[in-house]
């Protein structure tokens, strides 16, 4: 991953993210801050090599309500370009009130 510039935003509505080199659950939670970000329709474009990645972004992606458009092998890791979809929630917490005995 370079440090200096880990999103880097291209003239047609794309965003890669490289996330090459780090390890869960780093990729997974910089892909969430990544989508939060982007405006609807930005396609985002993830570079990983953590083997985690494979499971942890689809899932991410799914859960958050966007599109996986491509899950491709690269070289050492995944590529996954990802559609963002409307205004989608930023995160799967939830509030939880607290109980009472």
């Amino acid at each position: 991953m370079n440090p200096a510039r880990p999103l880097q935003e291209t003239h047609d509505a794309q965003v890669h993210l490289d996330l090459r080199g780090l390890k869960c659950p780093l990729p997974v939670l910089r892909t969430r801050k990544a989508l939060a970000r982007a405006a609807p329709g930005t396609l985002l474009v993830v570079s990983c090599t953590d083997p985690l990645a494979g499971i942890d972004i689809p899932h991410l992606v799914h859960e958050t309500g966007h599109k996986l458009e491509k899950d491709t092998p690269a070289e050492g890791g995944r590529v996954f370009t990802i559609r963002v979809i409307g205004d989608q929630p930023a995160g799967l917490a939830t509030v939880s009130s607290p109980v009472t005995v």
